[in-house]
């Protein structure tokens, strides 16, 4: 049996920093925490390297004693709690104690502080150990510099990802802090070059404009709301001012950001059905009693237990919905419509009665037979246009049918390679013949019966491989709402116009940026797109992609991308529809081109296409037509199917009818 012993101070620290520091967003969120809990109106986050080298975090808080460093870099050493009373009514960011301890236990730490702006304490840490400390001038404040992090812990070095996927999530970090921290003038640099600052005035649409943008902060509506538990206020965006993720959600509760899903839930709840499955741009800064919120129950407490999370849920939602109804009824085209609580039940019950509408027809009023529903065989028939018309029809169907037994006979000269089950054959030349042992022996051929390493796939027929990839003929029927009626082969099929047309656009547009035939339309005036620092850095990298995608951008300085030209395949609004599609590519998990073409590709169509027309039967027999050779004729870009096919074997069980 092994031989149980204590583990090492050195050691434990290492342990309890995987847990705290995951990387180095992670050491800068601890630090600036630290800071704001110190009392600091200014904080500067320096990185170098995407922090990978080096970090620094200047304050002008209250500053620590000299004779408590070593106390501020040993575990669960802290100034903010005393006893477990305090630990359920905590009001700071920090309170484990364990920031300082995890971060010099797995980095190069240097520490210079001040707590009067006239005599200072430097000190120095390494791998958990003192090197170092001497008196030092400084201002009021705090310097913590952090360089060569895990460099005793080198197998977590390959679990970072890039330098400029770490420095992006030291952007989230920080922004999310400033939003919960108006009142903080935060600076952020990456290698000398200034990513974000924030003037500390207390505003926070202010805060909103310079890490979002100026274009979203005066889009953005005030929210207020309150009970005697939780006191609600914060900004969200219009309706229609919507990104394709969450990312842009910020929660804070009492300062501090969290993750939370139903607090997250009540706030889209809010707009209702506005947002056509988009998300909004929101801060919402929440106020609570600290004995409502536990805060230790994640080691970097972004995950919080919350008492009365329903009533904070409603209080969020009718907010929410109390300020879109302020913007509509300040808007023109506002109007105010009954709700209609009907359902399809009630509808049809209303249209079967008799006495709703006077149905009383004209004295002078004769109906024309061909509106009447005749029984077979009853054929007394007086009027003479009648029986012009009837003929006529008729002539007309015996043509059809002359035109059906063609096609049938066509048919079966070309030796199908499937039996219809569903139809009736009057011939015998489906009973056991050569062509029956033929077709055995090219089944038994086919994976299972062959093995190999096609054992797995299905066995189908290559009518059926045809069927699913390509649409027969068809013959319009007609036309009702949204939808197409055709027919094939006494087989019926019903087509979603949207979907069908979003296919045929998106096989278009994939076609064209496949080619790289992205043929541009010059604007008199260029556009220009405000971005967030965060989502700016990712887009500055992938210029070459947008222009290989038809966006041909250039950097504008100041987290502002500038467009000159637009691709002729964007319709409709050109700014809209390049927002979207770039927040679609910020969006993604996708890197490779390929994917990024079809991603854009089904984007588009589906704001190219976005509503049904009204089609005239040359153009919906058009549409059947080109339907034929689209890539997958039975649903679109996005997966929403296109077209429905009912058999007459399907049509008759749902009749209830016996073959």
């Amino acid at each position: 049996m092994a031989k149980i012993h204590e583990l090492s101070e050195n050691l434990t620290n290492q342990i309890a920093a995987g847990e705290v520091i995951e990387r180095p967003a992670s050491v800068v969120k601890e630090l600036v925490e630290n800071a704001i809990d110190a009392q600091a109106s200014r904080i500067r986050v320096e990185v170098q390297h995407s922090g990978l080298k080096q970090i620094s975090v200047q304050d002008n808080g209250s500053g620590i004693a000299p004779d408590q460093v070593d106390l501020a870099f040993m575990r669960h050493a802290t100034s903010k709690i005393q006893d477990e009373h305090d630990l359920f009514n905590i009001a700071t960011l920090g309170f484990r104690g364990e920031a300082l301890a995890s971060i010099a236990a797995v980095a190069h730490v240097e520490i210079l502080t001040s707590t009067d702006g006239q005599t200072a304490t430097r000190a120095a840490f390494a791998g958990g150990v003192k090197k170092f400390q001497e008196d030092a001038g400084s201002a009021k404040g705090t310097k913590i510099t952090v360089g060569d992090i895990f460099y005793n812990t080198p197998a977590r070095l390959k679990y970072l990802k890039s330098p400029k996927t770490e420095l992006l999530k030291i952007v989230d970090i920080v922004n999310r802090i400033a939003l919960g921290h108006p009142e903080i003038s935060l600076t952020l640099a990456s290698d000398g070059k200034v990513l974000l600052r924030t003037p500390g005035n207390g505003n926070l649409k202010q805060d909103v404009a310079n890490i979002y943008g100026r274009k979203v902060a005066e889009k953005m509506l005030t929210v207020e709301n309150e009970d005697p538990d939780f006191t609600l206020y914060g900004l969200v965006s219009e309706a229609n001012l919507t990104r394709s993720s969450r990312n842009f959600i910020s929660i804070l509760l009492n300062g501090r950001y969290i993750k939370n899903y139903q607090l997250s839930s009540a706030l889209l709840d809010g707009y209702g059905n506005k947002l056509g499955g988009k998300y909004p741009i929101a801060v919402l800064a929440i106020e609570a009693d600290p004995l409502l919120v536990d805060v230790n129950v994640h080691p970097t407490k972004e995950e919080v237990r919350l008492s009365k999370e329903k009533e904070l849920s409603r209080l969020i939602t009718s907010a929410v919905t109390e300020a879109l109804m302020d913007e509509d009824e300040a808007s023109p085209l506002f109007q105010l419509t009954p709700f209609k609580d009907k359902t399809q039940l009630d509808q049809l019950e209303f249209n079967l009665k008799p006495n709703v509408v006077d149905t009383r027809r004209p004295d002078d009023f004769q109906l024309e037979v061909s509106q009447v529903a005749e029984p077979e065989g009853k054929t007394d028939i007086t009027n003479k246009k009648e029986t012009e018309s009837k003929e006529t029809k008729e002539t007309k169907e015996t043509a059809e049918k002359k035109e059906n037994k063609q096609e049938e006979k066509e048919e079966k000269t070309s030796a199908p390679e499937y039996v219809d089950l569903n139809q009736v054959r009057e011939d015998d030349q489906y009973v056991l013949t050569k062509s029956w042992d033929q077709h055995v022996k090219e089944q038994t051929a086919l994976p299972p019966f062959a093995g190999g390493e096609e054992a797995a796939s299905p066995v189908t027929s290559k009518a059926d491989q045809l069927l699913r990839q390509h649409l027969p003929a068809l013959r319009l029927l007609g036309q009702m709402g949204g939808y197409l009626l055709a027919e094939h082969g006494g087989d019926l099929y019903l087509l979603d116009q949207v979907a069908a047309r979003r296919r045929l656009e998106y096989d278009q547009i994939l076609a064209s940026l496949e080619k790289d035939e992205n043929y541009q339309q010059g604007l008199l005036e260029p556009l220009v797109f405000d971005f967030s620092v965060y989502d700016y850095q990712k887009l500055k990298d992938q210029l070459p992609l947008l222009r290989q995608l038809g966006l041909e951008m250039e950097d504008f300085g100041q987290n502002t991308l500038l467009m000159r030209s637009y691709p002729t395949w964007l319709k409709g609004e050109v700014t809209v529809q390049v927002r979207e599609l770039l927040d679609q590519l910020l969006s993604s998990r996708e890197n490779d081109g390929k994917s990024l073409l079809k991603l854009v590709a089904a984007k588009a169509a589906e704001s190219n296409v976005s509503r049904r027309v009204n089609l005239t039967g040359a153009e919906a027999a058009d549409l059947l037509l080109r339907l034929q050779t689209a890539s997958d004729p039975y649903r679109d870009a996005s997966g929403q199917v296109a077209v429905v096919r009912l058999s007459q074997n399907d049509l008759s069980k749902l009749f209830k009818k016996e073959k």
